[in-house]
C-alpha cells in the first residue's frame, strides 16, 4: 500500500471511507470475485427473507382472522387452530433457517475480505483460489468469536429487559416516567451499537492475530478507545444505508406499492445492487478501521510476522508466538 503505517492513525471519518474505496477500486478483480461468490448470495438471502416473511406472516394473520370468525363452531375452530399453530411454526422455522444461512455467509464473507486486505497490506500474492482455500480455516475462529459476542449481547438484552420492567412497574407512562424511558432507550441503543462495533472489530482481530473468542473481544474493546466516535459515525452511516434499502425494498417490492411490474423489477434490482456495495464496503471499512486503531495506539504492525501468520491458514507451518504476531500495546 502506498500509505505509510504511521499515517493511518490520522485517518478520520472521511479518510477511512476514501481509503476503503481506494482499496476496492485498486483491487476490483479479487473483490468482484468475492462479491459474486459470497456477498451476492448473502444479499439475495437478506432481501428474499423480507418477501417470504411477509407472505408467511400474512397467512398467519388471515388464518387467525378466520379462527376468530368461527369461534362458535367447535370443529372449524379446532381445524383453524391447528392451521394457525402450523403457520407460526413455519414462520419461526423459516426465521431460524434464514438466520443460520445469513450467519454462515456473513462470516465466510468477513473471512474472505479481511484475509484479502491483509494480503494486500503485506504485499502477498493474492488469488481468488487462495482466498477460498483459507476461508474455511478462518471461519472456525470467527464462529467462536461470534458465540462470545452473541452471549454478551444476550446478557445485555436480558439486563435491559429487567431495567425496562422495573421502569414500567415503578414509573409507567407518567411525565417523568416518559422522560426516563427516552433516556433509557437512548442508552440501550448506544450500548447495543457499542457491542456491534466491538464484535465487528473482534472479527478482524480473530483473523489477523493469534487470538479469538473472548480475548479478541477484549482486544477489540482496547483498540477502539480513541477512535470510538469515528467508529460510531462509520457504523451509523452503514446502518442508515441498510435502513434505506430495507424501507424502499419493503414498501415498493414486498408490499407491492410500485405502480407497474417494470418499476417493481427496477426498484428491486437497484436495492439488490446497492446492498452488494454496502455489504462489501462495510467489511472493508471494519478491516481498515482495525489498522487505523492499531496505528493510533502506536502498535507496530510487523508486516513480516503478519505475513507468516497468514501463511498458517494456507497449511504452511510457521512457528508463531503471540508477541511476534503483533506488538501488544493493549494487553489481553
Amino acid at each position: 500500500m502506498d500509505r505509510e503505517q504511521q499515517e493511518l492513525q490520522f485517518l478520520g471519518f472521511f479518510g477511512i471511507f476514501k481509503h476503503s474505496f481506494k482499496i476496492v477500486f485498486s483491487w476490483r478483480k479479487i473483490f468482484s470475485q468475492i462479491t459474486l461468490t459470497l456477498i451476492l448470495p448473502l444479499s439475495f438471502v437478506f432481501l428474499f427473507h423480507f418477501q417470504v416473511s411477509h407472505l408467511l406472516f400474512h397467512k398467519v394473520i388471515e388464518d387467525q382472522h378466520d379462527l376468530n370468525r368461527h369461534s362458535n363452531t367447535t370443529t372449524s375452530r379446532e381445524k383453524l387452530s391447528h392451521m394457525v399453530s402450523a403457520d407460526w411454526a413455519g414462520f419461526w422455522l423459516f426465521k431460524a433457517a434464514y438466520l443460520t444461512v445469513f450467519l454462515i455467509l456473513s462470516l465466510l464473507s468477513t473471512a474472505a475480505v479481511v484475509y484479502t486486505i491483509a494480503c494486500i497490506y503485506t504485499a502477498k500474492q493474492i488469488t481468488f483460489k487462495k482466498v477460498m482455500s483459507v476461508v474455511p480455516r478462518v471461519w472456525k475462529r470467527l464462529v467462536i468469536t461470534f458465540i462470545w459476542s452473541f452471549a454478551v449481547a444476550l446478557v445485555y438484552n436480558l439486563v435491559a429487559v429487567g431495567v425496562f420492567v422495573l421502569w414500567a412497574v415503578a414509573l409507567g407512562f407518567s411525565p417523568i416516567g416518559i422522560t426516563i424511558f427516552v433516556v433509557l432507550l437512548i442508552l440501550y441503543i448506544a450500548g447495543f451499537l457499542y457491542i456491534k462495533i466491538v464484535w465487528n472489530l473482534a472479527s478482524v482481530v480473530s483473523v489477523l492475530e493469534d487470538i479469538y473468542g473472548w480475548k479478541a473481544m477484549v482486544k477489540s474493546r482496547c483498540l477502539i478507545k480513541g477512535k470510538l466516535r469515528v467508529s460510531i459515525g462509520l457504523f451509523i452511516v452503514i446502518g442508515l444505508c441498510y435502513g434505506v434499502i430495507q424501507v424502499v425494498f419493503e414498501n415498493f417490492v414486498v408490499f407491492g406499492v410500485a405502480p407497474s411490474l417494470a418499476i417493481w423489477l427496477v426498484i428491486g434490482l437497484i436495492c439488490f445492487l446497492f446492498l452488494l456495495k454496502v455489504m462489501l464496503l462495510e467489511l472493508v471499512i471494519q478491516t481498515v478501521l482495525y489498522f487505523v486503531c492499531k496505528s493510533y495506539h502506536h502498535e507496530s504492525i510487523d508486516m513480516s510476522a503478519l505475513s507468516d501468520h497468514l501463511e498458517v491458514f494456507l497449511g504452511n507451518y510457521v512457528p508463531l508466538r503471540a508477541k511476534n504476531v503483533q506488538l501488544e500495546e493493549c494487553h489481553v
